[in-house]
């Protein structure tokens, strides 16, 4: 069972990580080792551990040290756990707890691009995409629309942000993903798009444009390996990465509609180009529940 220790001062530097230390902080808070992260509610947290992360405390409800997370508490040894009331928790991080639990952990090792993309298919790329919340939802649709892996352009939110990997539902410890290099030869775009292509993926850029090809097209899906690549909330992807792209993809919309948020548009598009994907993985059991029939 964790060190349960009820909060006394909220002053007290221990608490740091939780309540004073902003998300660029956590990260370089031990270079040049890797830093910390905080997730956020007992599922997640779950799912962290899960992956292999490594808690180095709590902050929790104390409701939830006898409720929902006691599980938890026992399961990670003796670590500090800090307690208090939600309304005291509220007061020194300055939101609600959801399910009133964090975890501070050590940031997982990061994955080469190469590591990521191994036997993946097909691949989420993100360019751009500031929005830990949008980068939190593309995680959680990737994980569930047949995507094997995300790629990050530098610039991204980062996935490990607390309210990324919140709204993702820890579907950022479930699915592979890795940052391009800033430099070298695989950089993003030119070095890695050249990487993707050298792996036999077929690349595809979600854009607005009069020479897109539907998003429903067959022949994108009969494809064997398709990186799906998605820009920014505001411009969206830049020019030179839609002009090396193998073709343009576009969603139809009605009603006047011109174009979906970059989560949404993800969602719609996980779901029409991992069809393939999806009947790969479930081909033999299908076929097996087609012949009892």
């Amino acid at each position: 069972m964790a060190h349960l220790i009820h909060i006394t001062d909220l002053q007290a530097p221990e608490l740091a990580p939780f309540a004073r230390l902003s998300e660029t902080e956590l990260l370089r808070l031990r270079e040049p080792e890797r830093g910390i992260f905080i997730a956020e509610s007992p599922k997640v947290i779950e799912r962290a551990l899960d992956a292999g992360c490594r808690p180095l405390s709590f902050l929790c409800e104390e409701a939830q040290a006898e409720g929902e997370g006691r599980r938890l508490l026992e399961r990670c040894g003796r670590i500090p756990a800090y307690l208090a009331t939600s309304e005291v928790l509220s007061a020194l991080t300055g939101f609600s707890l959801t399910r009133g639990m964090l975890c501070a952990m050590d940031r997982p090792t990061p994955l080469s691009v190469q590591e990521a993309l191994r036997g993946a298919k097909r691949v989420a790329v993100l360019e751009r995409i500031m929005n830990p919340t949008n980068v939190g939802a593309i995680f959680r649709s990737a994980a569930a629309l047949s995507m094997d892996a995300v790629l990050l352009a530098a610039g991204c939110s980062d996935p490990l942000y607390r309210r990324a990997v919140r709204v993702s539902m820890g579907t950022v410890f479930q699915i592979p993903w890795a940052v391009f290099p800033s430099k070298g030869p695989d950089a993003w775009p030119d070095g890695g798009m050249e990487l993707l292509h050298r792996l036999g993926f077929h690349t595809v850029a979600m854009a607005l444009r009069e020479d897109s090809v539907s998003i429903g097209d067959p022949a994108l899906n009969a494809r064997e390996k398709l990186a799906v690549v998605l820009g920014s909330e505001g411009d969206g992807l830049a020019f030179d990465t839609i002009a090396a792209c193998d073709d343009t993809v576009r969603i139809p919309m009605s009603h006047g509609v011109d174009s979906l948020n970059v989560a949404a548009a993800s969602a719609v598009a996980f779901w029409e180009l991992g069809r393939r994907r999806e009947k790969e993985r479930k081909g033999p059991a299908a076929s097996r529940e087609g012949e009892r029939r």
